[in-house]
């Protein structure tokens, strides 16, 4: 299966201030979760991100708020969950969001811990019946045997394993468009 532009929701999973420089490669987890974003911006490609207990654990890192389009709450109309679940799919508000975007059944997913709330948010929505894609170079835990049993348990359960690059390609699909052109030269 492979991801689709019209089909996909991109999904960043508690990339907090005081949570990210605990885990492993913080700075390279933080470049990709903006070079998602700046991907799905670009293919009009709805985005979420979700705080774990942002009183405890700060907001969302300022690179990706910056990127995100309409980062208020989700109380305000915005596209930021925040929770205090593991799970997003279990927060207030979190699914209502994903269900009022018609169309959007494949959720790709990128942000921390893997082996936490990634995981029990993957394992959530396949119980649901979503495509569920996470992107391995975009995913971390403070432990590196944590990130990748996380990631083994989620392909185990069905979710598509994938890179950032994976995914640009297979939203873009063909070369040679601006869209191609422009996205392209984030790789170079």
């Amino acid at each position: 299966m492979l991801m689709d532009v019209t089909r996909s929701v991109l999904v960043i999973v508690d990339v907090q201030e005081k949570l990210y420089p605990a885990c492993l490669d913080p700075v390279e987890t933080v470049d990709a979760c903006c070079f998602l974003l700046k991907c799905a911006n670009r293919l009009s490609v709805p985005a979420i991100v979700t705080e774990q207990y942002p009183k405890g654990l700060g907001h969302t890192s300022k690179p990706i708020l910056d990127l995100l389009e309409n980062a208020k709450d989700i109380a305000d109309g915005g596209n930021v969950v925040r929770k205090n679940s593991f799970s997003c799919v279990i927060a207030d508000g979190f699914i209502d969001k994903l269900e009022e975007i018609p169309g959007r059944d494949q959720v790709v997913i990128a942000g921390m811990e893997t082996h936490v709330c990634v995981l029990q948010t993957v394992l959530d929505l396949i119980d649901r019946g979503r495509e569920v894609f996470v992107v391995a170079d975009a995913v971390t835990s403070r432990k590196q045997e944590d990130r990748i049993f996380g990631i083994e348990r989620m392909r185990d359960a069905g979710a598509g394993i994938v890179t950032r690059e994976s995914v640009m390609f297979e939203w873009l699909r063909v070369a040679g468009t601006p869209e191609f052109k422009e996205l392209s030269a984030l790789i170079r």
